[in-house]
């Protein structure tokens, strides 16, 4: 079993770290702009470090939960993939959103792009199982005929 979901769990991990990498930067951003907890706001450019974190956040378990359920369903190696290219776009939006609100854009764009791909491949292999497992049709039969 484990030779199945051991690409989901490492980029996981890899997810996990990345968010740990985005709260530490607001600490440190709290810490250089005198922002003291609970307070939220600042200036401009700690805002921005700010909501970079707080949107990658509210991301994650839909990010999670696409690719688990892709990994799952449809395949373990495209779903790990596309996680990759996930959170290298987070990555770029975290960075570009800290240098100014407008350079976090192309990447957003392009992470959600990712979600919708994964929307879809978690969609199909749903949908797969549940045709072959209640009703006995096999697509993937049907398609190579």
């Amino acid at each position: 079993m484990l030779d199945q979901i051991h690409l989901l769990a490492a980029v996981t991990v890899l997810g996990v770290l990345e968010q740990a990498y985005f709260f530490l930067q607001v600490i440190y951003a709290r810490r250089k702009f005198g922002v003291s907890p609970p307070k939220i706001s600042g200036p401009p450019e700690f805002e921005r470090i700010f909501r970079a974190q707080m949107n990658s956040s509210e991301y994650f378990p839909i990010f999670l939960a696409l690719l688990w359920q892709a990994g799952l369903f449809f395949h373990q190696g495209l779903a790990a993939a596309l996680g990759l290219l996930y959170l290298y776009a987070r990555y770029c939006y975290f960075t570009g959103y800290r240098a100014s609100s407008s350079e976090r854009l192309t990447p957003i764009y392009f992470s959600t792009g990712v979600l919708w791909i994964l929307v879809a491949a978690s969609a199909l292999g749903i949908l797969h199982f549940f045709l072959s497992h209640y009703v006995g049709l096999n697509i993937l039969q049907l398609l190579t005929a």
